[in-house]
C-alpha cells in the first residue's frame, strides 16, 4: 500500500468514528466537539486531493463558523446539556433494515460501475485554479447568487442563536 492510501484509511476511520460519536454521545457539547473532529477529517481529505482552497473553506466555514455557532448556542441557552430522550426509538430495527438494503443496493450499483477504473487527467502546473475559482465566485453568471445565499443563511443562523440565547435568559 502507498502512503496516500494509508493516510486515506486513517482519515476515513477518524471521520467515521467521530461521526458515530456525534450521533451516539449523550452530551450535546460533546456531540458538537465530535462534529468538529469530523469536519477536520474531511478537510484533511481535501488536502490530500490537493484541493487546498476547499480544505481551507471546510475549516473556516464549517469548523470556524457552523460548529462554533452550535457550541455558542448550546452554551448560551444554559439548559441541561444531557439529552433526556431515549437514544433509540421502537422502530430502530426497521430503520436498520432500510439502511442495510440501501447500503447493499449502493454497493451493488457501484461495484458494477466502470468509472472507478478511469483516472482523472493531471492538472498542468501553470493552471491557477484559485484565480479561476475567485473569478467564478464574483461573476454574476457563475456562483455569485449561491455565495450570497450562503452568507445570508449564516447571518440568519447567527440571529437565531442570539434570539435563542435571549429567550433562555428571560426564562
Amino acid at each position: 500500500m502507498q502512503i496516500t492510501q494509508i493516510l486515506f484509511l486513517i482519515f476515513a476511520a477518524i471521520i467515521l468514528g467521530s461521526a458515530f460519536k456525534v450521533v451516539t454521545t449523550k452530551k450535546m457539547i460533546h456531540a458538537a466537539f465530535w462534529l468538529i473532529v469530523t469536519l477536520f477529517g474531511v478537510a484533511a481529505l481535501y488536502a490530500m486531493l490537493n484541493a487546498g482552497f476547499m480544505a481551507m473553506v471546510q475549516i473556516v466555514v464549517y469548523v470556524g463558523a457552523i460548529a462554533i455557532l452550535f457550541i455558542f448556542a448550546i452554551m448560551l441557552t444554559r439548559k441541561e446539556l444531557l439529552d433526556s430522550a431515549a437514544p433509540l426509538n421502537k422502530n430502530w430495527t426497521v430503520a436498520a433494515l432500510f439502511a442495510l438494503l440501501s447500503f447493499s443496493g449502493l454497493f451493488t450499483l457501484l461495484n458494477n460501475w466502470r468509472g472507478f477504473a478511469n483516472t482523472a487527467p493531471e492538472l498542468s502546473a501553470d493552471m491557477d485554479t484559485i484565480t479561476e475559482l475567485g473569478t467564478a465566485l464574483v461573476t454574476p453568471n457563475a456562483y455569485l447568487l449561491p455565495f450570497e445565499v450562503a452568507s445570508v443563511l449564516l447571518l440568519a443562523a447567527l440571529i437565531g442563536a442570539v434570539y435563542v440565547a435571549n429567550e433562555a435568559k428571560s426564562e
